[in-house]
């Protein structure tokens, strides 16, 4: 599920629509689209519905994050947009939630990796092989962070093509070994109810769009912000949607049904069908390259959520301490000890399998704060005067947002509903024990 956030705030040149269009959907483009083609096969190639319902509520989530973060005038990100509505302990659910969310997510990135490299390798690993390769390469990319952030951007900022070029070269050559007869034959594979088919697919389409809500962190160096950045989001979103749906829907028409949901390299196979085993072979390098690259900035990326949150006192302070490099580096090690553990916890019989465990789960309590920033929308709008007019229409496509938010929450499952809600309620436990200081703040305040 990765989004690289290439944040230009230091930049001298005001960028236009187009650019921030472009920026917007190369952003949202990462390592979390490589397990899917095999997932979506799971279900049929009716997943296509699933694609146009999660890129309407995305693009709706999309626009009213980019809302929220023009109005919006406390800093961090989702945590400062749900305290206009919920007070800190709206500010602590948000940072939290989304913080467990990354914490599950880089491990499934972790296992799209492994995944790959069992493919590119030939191997065959047991459950438990899988689950110590996982933590080996969750473990690899966090001390490859301890040189600080520099290092960090750099090698993320090139590991992402590796990921780009596949997807973007399937979507625009695939067509030529695509067969209609082979897409319509996986259209509903085990006949599954078509509404409950529809459902069971919308929370693997909802992880590749994961990270939108950094869409909007580029409004300090663009033209006519007000005007420009909702477009650039909606463009660039829906641009992120057109590539990933033809991507998928394409491979779906070049690879066997079977085949493809029993790959653990689904791109990589999809090129050794169009042209042969050594090309396809290249294509999971690149991808195993990307998602390294993809887990190097992300687990840099949650180490800096649990600096911030930390340093706000929600936290606790062995997250704020930074080494000379200034990267945080017993925070990291405490955050690969943790996900160590939630990979031991989430052995499953198969690759496949762990991974949609994961996905679900980091998209349950990824939308926590989701919904929280949608709910928050109104008041931020009201505290900075934006007219009723223009302030209604953002209300309206923030509602939609979170009814998609709910209806990707139903889809997610029973049990990573109950996982969910225990993580959730879990939160509300710690928060608890932190609130006194706060309350004491604003006695002094």
């Amino acid at each position: 599920m990765i989004k690289e956030r290439m944040i230009m705030s230091k930049s001298k040149n005001k960028m236009g629509v187009v650019q921030l269009t472009i920026l917007t959907a190369v952003n949202m483009m990462g390592s979390g689209i490589i397990m899917l083609p095999t997932k979506l096969a799971e279900v049929g190639t009716i997943s296509i519905v699933s694609w146009l319902v999660t890129a309407v509520g995305s693009m709706a989530l999309a626009y009213a994050f980019a809302k929220c973060g023009m109005f919006s005038r406390k800093s961090g990100g989702m945590g400062g947009y749900a305290e206009y509505a919920f007070g800190k302990s709206g500010n602590f659910m948000a940072n939290y939630t989304y913080g467990v969310s990354l914490l599950i997510a880089n491990i499934a990135i972790a296992i799209s990796a492994v995944g790959y490299g069992t493919e590119l390798f030939g191997v065959n690993l047991t459950p438990i092989g899988i689950c110590i390769a996982t933590i080996c390469v969750l473990w690899i990319a966090t001390v490859a962070n301890f040189g600080g952030a520099r290092i960090t951007g750099q090698i993320s900022g090139i590991t992402v093509w590796g990921v780009i070029i596949p997807v973007v070269g399937i979507s625009v050559i695939g067509w030529h070994w695509f067969s209609g007869d082979a897409y319509l034959a996986a259209w509903n594979p085990h006949a599954v109810p078509t509404f409950e088919a529809i459902g069971a697919s919308i929370s693997m389409t909802l992880w590749a769009f994961l990270g939108l809500e950094s869409a909007c962190a580029n409004t300090d160096v663009v033209e006519n912000p007000e005007r420009n950045v909702p477009i650039a989001v909606l463009g660039g979103t829906l641009g992120a949607a057109v590539i990933y749906i033809v991507s998928t829907n394409v491979i779906a028409g070049i690879v066997p049904n079977m085949d493809l949901a029993n790959s653990t390299a689904p791109f990589g196979l999809a090129f050794s069908h169009m042209f042969n085993p050594t090309v396809g072979k290249i294509i999971m390098a690149l991808m195993i390259m990307s998602c390294v690259g993809s887990l190097l900035g992300w687990q840099f990326t949650i180490a800096q959520v649990f600096k911030s949150s930390a340093d706000s006192g929600f936290f606790p302070k062995i997250f704020s301490k930074l080494s000379k490099a200034d990267a945080p580096v017993k925070g990291m090690l405490t955050i690969v000890v943790i996900q160590s553990v939630l990979s031991l916890m989430t052995i499953s019989p198969s690759l496949n399998k762990q991974f949609n465990v994961l996905v679900n789960l980091a998209v349950v309590t990824n939308i926590i704060p989701y919904i929280l920033s949608m709910a928050a929308l109104v008041i931020i709008q009201k505290v900075a005067k934006v007219p009723e007019n223009k302030a209604r229409i953002a209300n309206v496509i923030a509602g939609i947002g979170a009814l998609y938010s709910f209806y990707a929450l139903y889809s997610s499952g029973e049990e990573a509903m109950m996982w969910g809600a225990i993580a959730t309620f879990l939160g509300w436990t710690l928060y608890g024990m932190v609130s006194p200081r706060f309350e004491m703040m604003d006695k002094k305040g």
